[in-house]
């Protein structure tokens, strides 16, 4: 069974980390703009939510979730990075425990998995948010920043394909 579910499992989860990669992306990418920052355009730090056109009264129901939501999921992400690391470790050693290092796989599986979740948990209350002329734009930006989901075999350097629409 697990063989037959696999693929569905791999591509729903590259499509999730690829939706938080892109919301953390727009984030990033403002010009140095953070929660602690004075706000310009309304108040609205989110260039994301900037792009949008959030009303303030939107915007005082997204802000905290939105900054919540970083908060946990940085920490998650924070937590895969040292397991990852301990995987490198193990793999390093003279005597590499095999049932060890796919037990930690296993371990920073879980945490993605409740990453993926909490994605999935903020998109929703996202749209019930937004207008739907924003959750169409909201929806559109994701896609398109989504665009460069992993190609190709890991660690391969597969090139970055721009989606066709």
């Amino acid at each position: 069974m697990w063989k037959t579910l696999k693929p569905y499992v791999l591509v729903a989860s590259v499509a999730l980390n690829a939706a938080f990669v892109a919301i953390w992306l727009a984030h990033a990418a403002s010009t140095g703009a953070t929660a602690s920052e004075p706000p310009d355009k309304g108040g609205v730090w989110c260039p994301l939510h900037r792009q949008l056109d959030v009303t303030a009264e939107q915007w005082a129901v997204i802000e905290p979730r939105l900054i919540a939501f970083q908060k946990s999921v940085g920490q998650l992400r924070r937590q895969i990075d040292d397991m990852r690391a301990e995987v490198i470790e193990m793999l390093a050693d003279e005597t590499t425990d095999l049932d060890a290092i796919r037990a930690r796989q296993d371990d920073i599986n879980a945490v993605r998995q409740t990453i993926q979740a909490k994605m999935v948990d903020h998109l929703l209350a996202e749209k019930d948010t937004l207008a739907p002329d924003q959750r169409e734009r909201f929806f559109k930006l994701l896609r398109d920043r989504t665009a460069c989901g992993t190609q190709g075999p890991p660690m391969s350097g597969g090139a970055c394909r721009k989606a066709e629409r």
